[in-house]
């Protein structure tokens, strides 16, 4: 992927002008996504991914999260309709079936996964963000070890597919409705699935697809690196716009955090 390096906020900003302002004059219609890391040391991998669970078949991983839609539903207070387990294992076998779903934002149980997802269980979904300001909320968020942050930029294209056995990027249509903080943070998902000898659906890591001649597949990555030390400057510029971590969350807890950054951080008063 391409990677670059800027020495403040206001560069980066600047560059992120610029591309949207030369994609208006080029008429581009297809958005812009954006993903925030604290440590640039990070890579793009999914929740599934960092829990050491890479190339795990779809079927198997939907077996799972069914199994656990009983407690979560009673506990959510929310009913999700989702493919019995026996359809998903006939729709995957059948590739001619599943491809057709993918290709047209069909991934099942796809809101489900994403409220899985926001709360903190094992996914493979890649979350991003349609606002450049979340993406740079996240980076900056816990940036307190790192020397820089990135903030990773997909301009998705087309999403055209390059062949069956190659990994391949999926991204859901608009129709996903999990839980507030999905509207909240502007979020997308992207989901990487590679089919096996043309047998088997099994996630695979964004990364691939990014490392084997990306252009030619309809995406474009830039990861842009940003000093740590901006940090304070740029959350308190994000929180004069009342973004912060209560209006992404909306908990107790980001209130007092919140809240905490404006009194002891962005408020010092001369003692």
């Amino acid at each position: 992927m391409q990677e670059t390096e800027f020495g403040s906020w206001e560069e980066f900003e600047e560059k992120i002008i610029k591309i949207r302002n030369s994609r208006d004059e080029c008429k581009l219609d297809f958005p812009l996504l954006f993903r925030g890391h604290s440590n640039s040391a990070w890579p793009l991998k999914t929740t599934l991914e960092r829990n050491n669970h890479s190339g795990m078949p779809f079927e198997e991983y939907y077996r799972l999260i069914s199994s656990l839609r009983p407690e979560i539903e009673s506990l959510a207070g929310t009913v999700w309709e989702v493919p019995a387990h026996s359809e998903i294992l006939k729709m995957v076998s059948d590739d001619q079936t599943f491809s057709q779903a993918l290709n047209s934002d069909s991934i099942p149980a796809c809101d489900y996964m994403a409220y899985l997802r926001h709360h903190g269980f094992p996914s493979p979904l890649l979350d991003w963000t349609k606002s450049l300001y979340v993406a740079a909320y996240f980076a900056f968020r816990s940036a307190t070890e790192s020397k820089q942050v990135s903030i990773f930029v997909l301009d998705e294209g087309d999403l055209k597919c390059r062949s069956n056995w190659d990994s391949r990027i999926y991204r859901p249509g608009g129709h996903v409705k999990p839980h507030k903080r999905h509207f909240l943070q502007q979020s997308c998902y992207t989901m990487c699935l590679i089919n096996l000898n043309q047998e088997e659906w099994r996630f695979a890591e964004h990364e691939t697809v990014f490392k084997n001649d990306y252009e030619q597949a309809g995406y474009g990555l830039t990861k842009i690196n940003i000093p740590a030390s901006e940090r304070l400057k740029v959350l308190k510029k994000l929180d004069e716009h009342n973004l912060n971590a209560f209006s992404l969350f909306g908990s107790e807890e980001s209130l007092m955090e919140t809240l905490s950054l404006r009194e002891l951080h962005y408020n010092k008063r001369a003692c």
